[in-house]
């Protein structure tokens, strides 16, 4: 597939996200719960087979939330007067989110609940981690973070425009990683040059506000730097 017709469909794919976050409240929350459990997790240094686990639960919810919520647009398409049978879909729909959901809740119990009653028993502790995982979650919270401003201003595709700039917040956000990765003043300096040619590009094209690039970088790179200093 040639990269234009990829980055198409990945626009609309990441569209249908922003447009289920939009819409559905309660995928709303479950993005804020998913970053929750994720810096929870890393805060108390849950082991990686544990994180795996967590993170699959989480993955399955919100898969399972948005074909719920694709089920239900299908259904009002296809029986938009009511229906006994559209009831039932709709239901069956829900009925396998609640399912998810349960399941998710009782893998998370099992697997947070030590660490929740140790901060009772010895106090919060802040475990450290390598600069490589503490990369991967910062892009991935940079991520959410995106998506959900995004989903509040309204405005753009998820690639392409709207408040604030994706491109400029995660080349920000990895410009901080490169930073505390090397401790290079030198390859710093050709990473932020970098970033911002990438946020400059997105205002010349005219595809981004001077504002929405402001924030994008701003959002990457402050919540990054954060990380690195809460888990490094």
């Amino acid at each position: 597939m040639p990269f234009r017709a990829w980055l198409k469909s990945a626009n609309h794919a990441i569209e249908g996200i922003l447009h289920g976050a939009r819409t559905q409240k309660h995928l709303r929350w479950h993005f804020l719960s998913a970053a929750a459990v994720l810096v929870f997790s890393y805060i108390v240094g849950v082991s990686q087979a544990e994180l795996i686990i967590v993170a699959l639960a989480v993955v399955l919810v919100l898969s399972a939330e948005m074909m719920n919520s694709a089920i239900e647009a299908v259904v009002d398409i296809v029986s938009p007067e009511y229906s006994e049978k559209a009831r039932i879909a709709k239901d069956l729909a829900a009925g396998a989110v609640l399912i998810t959901a349960f399941g998710a809740a009782v893998a998370g119990y099992f697997v947070l609940y030590p660490y929740l009653r140790a901060i009772f028993t010895e106090g919060l502790h802040i475990a450290k981690h390598s600069k490589e995982e503490i990369s991967l979650i910062a892009f991935i919270l940079v991520l959410i973070a995106v998506i959900i401003t995004k989903t509040y201003f309204g405005k753009g595709l998820p690639l392409r425009g709207g408040m604030p700039s994706g491109h400029a917040a995660l080349a920000f956000s990895i410009w901080v990683s490169i930073t505390f990765f090397t401790g290079n003043v030198y390859i710093s300096l050709l990473c932020f040059v970098l970033a911002f040619w990438i946020a400059q590009s997105r205002i010349a094209v005219r595809v981004h506000t001077l504002a929405e690039v402001v924030l994008g970088a701003l959002m990457g790179s402050l919540l990054t730097f954060l990380l690195f200093r809460l888990f490094f």
